[in-house]
């Protein structure tokens, strides 16, 4: 089986990792090189509205819809009206940016513009009616989404437009029967799947929902990732659910390593780190599949449990299997490092770093373990390679600015590391954020507690993070009650992060101040049963 060489997503970057990592997209050059050749074109002759046209698709592809709109705009100014072809093209083309705007109005004028111009074109009726149906204006969609079933008995898009419509005007039987009849019309399509856990979710049935992305998987692989992805996010609001879905799934096919793949996924991202052990030793012991990233899991949820020598082994087949993935090695330094073998740990660090310099991973592993070896001045080096790479991590900014102010000695620096943290464009509420800590670090404590407060009134625990951030914040700012009242609801949840629990101590992330107390044994004694 090779799903988990297709996709494969570890289960701490479903969770940690989501800490301000920006995707970055390859510039395609020969796009490039068009490009500038429109831009060549159009200071020759800023009415060529060809050039603005081709300018402005491009624009639209790269979601950069200011610069699309403002090109199209133009190239609608300049194009004759003899060529009705183009004209509709562009119209058709700032519909779709005017949608992507969120401007549904302006869309529906210009989707009427190209129906205009060419009657019955099918796709710019789908377009107006998905336009009407965003504006709430559902008799005049659903006329639209049936004058598309006229002209095509068999379009999935009229079906599944009709039965979202039947969902909003609360016909919950008809909706039924509409994805039924989109599933007979193409069975084999996990597209369909996918839609139809769309409208499922719309009804308020998660477990349809559930269902239906799990046969999206196993249809084609298509749509694995998106349903994936889904399923993921599901898990946060309806986690038993979830699993409830995928243990069915394993029930009636006992042999599929990647439901067993799946489900372990899920729990080892909701710190549900027993299950997911469990679930990854079912995939190697029953032959399902061998492959290192396998291992690699286990030894995050074993090192996650303070198992070390247990995560070490498996870190070691994953090395070992895949000497140069950057990951593995990340993982080996961590572990490495909770084991006191700071050497080694810096060695598996560099590893990293060469198999990809551009890591931001492998350059923090490689300055935790500079840190432990009193080598400060090549950890704030490698910390600051991290920040050109990725200027947006606020935990990458909180490490450096302690760095610098607590072993460089060199606070105004440290300071602006912090304040750095302050400018990032997060919501406020957001905990990955981290303003309260950088705000603490900068002594603007009032400030923190809002921010923190406010975090835990609105912002959805649904694993128990949230208030481990809440514990951590307040064992620094000396409120021992909060933080303890914060770490028991965490707990409650089902933070079962041992690691971070005892052993964390970067920084103001971590819950250090508490753990000579009395409460802190009492409470992982309490709880004990979520660390086995």
């Amino acid at each position: 089986m090779k799903f988990f060489k297709r996709i494969i997503i570890p289960g701490l970057l479903l969770g940690a990792t989501a800490l301000g990592v920006n995707a970055q997209t390859e510039t395609d050059p020969f796009a490039e090189a068009l490009m500038k050749a429109y831009t060549s074109v159009l200071n020759e002759d800023p009415h060529d509205w060809e050039a603005l046209f081709r300018r402005a698709n491009e624009y639209y592809r790269r979601d950069d819809y200011v610069k699309a709109l403002a090109d199209i705009d133009l190239a609608l100014k300049y194009i004759p009206e003899s060529e009705t072809d183009m004209r509709a093209q562009a119209y058709s083309l700032r519909g779709n940016i005017q949608m992507m705007n969120h401007r549904y109005e302006k869309a529906l004028a210009d989707f009427n513009e190209v129906l205009t111009l060419i009657p019955g074109d099918f796709p710019t009726i789908y377009q107006r009616a998905t336009a009407l149906y965003n504006l709430e204006r559902y008799p005049e969609a659903k006329t639209d989404f049936k004058i598309m079933q006229q002209m095509n008995s068999r379009s999935l898009e009229a079906v599944f437009g009709l039965a979202r419509i039947a969902v909003k005007e609360n016909n919950l039987g008809t909706a039924n029967e509409l994805i039924d009849q989109a599933l007979t019309l193409s069975p084999n399509n996990s597209e369909v799947y996918m839609r139809r856990a769309d409208v499922h979710t719309m009804m308020g049935n998660p477990q349809g929902a559930v269902d239906d992305y799990i046969m999206a998987i196993s249809t084609d692989e298509q749509n694995t990732g998106r349903a994936l992805a889904h399923l993921v996010m599901l898990s946060r609001s309806d986690y038993p659910v979830v699993i409830a879905g995928l243990s069915n799934a394993i029930r009636q096919a006992p042999q599929n390593g990647m439901f067993y793949y799946i489900r372990a996924m899920i729990a080892q991202n909701h710190c549900n780190y027993m299950a997911a052990i469990d679930d990854y030793n079912k995939i190697i012991e029953g032959h399902l599949d061998s492959y290192p990233g396998i291992n690699a899991a286990l030894a995050e949820c074993y090192y996650a449990l303070g198992e070390y020598e247990k995560a070490m082994l498996n870190a070691d087949y994953a090395v070992g299997a895949a000497p140069d993935n950057t990951d593995y090695n990340v993982l080996k330094s961590k572990i490495l490092l909770a084991l006191n073998e700071a050497e080694n740990a810096l060695a598996s660090a560099d590893k990293a770093v060469e198999s990809n310099p551009e890591s931001n991973a492998a350059l923090i592993a490689r300055a935790n373990a500079l840190i432990a070896l009193k080598n400060y001045t090549e950890a704030s080096v490698a910390l600051s390679e991290a920040a050109m790479n990725n200027p947006e991590d606020p935990e990458l900014y909180i490490l450096r600015g302690w760095v610098l102010e607590k072993f460089r000695n060199n606070a105004k620096s440290g300071r602006a590391s912090y304040e750095r943290v302050l400018d990032m464009d997060y919501d406020f509420d957001n905990v990955r954020s981290l303003r309260g800590f950088a705000m603490l670090a900068l002594g603007r404590d009032d400030d923190g507690r809002r921010w923190m407060n406010k975090v835990l009134s609105t912002a959805e625990d649904y694993d128990g993070l949230v208030n481990y951030y809440g514990a951590c914040f307040f064992a620094w700012d000396g409120n021992l009650d909060k933080a303890f009242a914060c770490m028991e609801k965490s707990l409650e949840k089902g933070y079962a992060n041992f690691h971070a629990w005892t052993r964390a101590d970067e920084a103001n992330l971590n819950v250090a101040p508490l753990r000579g107390d009395s409460r802190f044994s009492a409470l992982l004694s309490k709880y004990s049963r979520i660390f086995k």
